[in-house]
């Protein structure tokens, strides 16, 4: 299963590397130590993290709508896979992101709850970037 460090846990909620340890020391978002003595955050419990955070989230008056490039980097949140077709969710900040693609793309990358991608929006389709 893929980790991200606290840095990168932050970069994906949208949040400062000091909230985001803060919420850990807190009990709030929770971390491991790995190898090297770093502390991550395991995908799967960042995925869920970020749903929760999007949910509790209140709007700001200067909160943009649209994103540069329509690029939206986030966390897979939630896959859904059919015998041909498969629905995958990103959570990314505030925006929740739905792509329909193939069962076959999804495998060719390798994308699961808590992988990094990027959603990349054009009129009404929504692009996946493994990142």
């Amino acid at each position: 299963m893929q980790s991200y460090t606290i840095g990168q846990a932050a970069r994906l909620l949208g949040v400062s590397p000091d909230t985001a340890r803060r919420w850990a020391d807190a009990g709030r978002l929770t971390t491991r130590r790995d190898d090297a003595g770093r502390r991550v955050v395991d995908g799967r419990d960042l995925a869920a993290f970020s749903v929760e955070l999007a949910k509790s989230a209140t709007p700001e008056e200067d909160t943009p709508y649209t994103s540069a490039r329509n690029a939206f980097p986030g966390i897979v949140t939630a896959i859904k896979l059919g015998d041909v077709a498969a629905q995958v969710e990103i959570q990314a900040g505030p925006h929740r992101l739905v792509s329909l693609l193939t069962r076959e793309a999804v495998e060719e990358l390798g994308l699961e709850v808590g992988v990094e991608a990027t959603a990349r929006v054009k009129s009404t389709n929504v692009h996946i970037d493994r990142t």
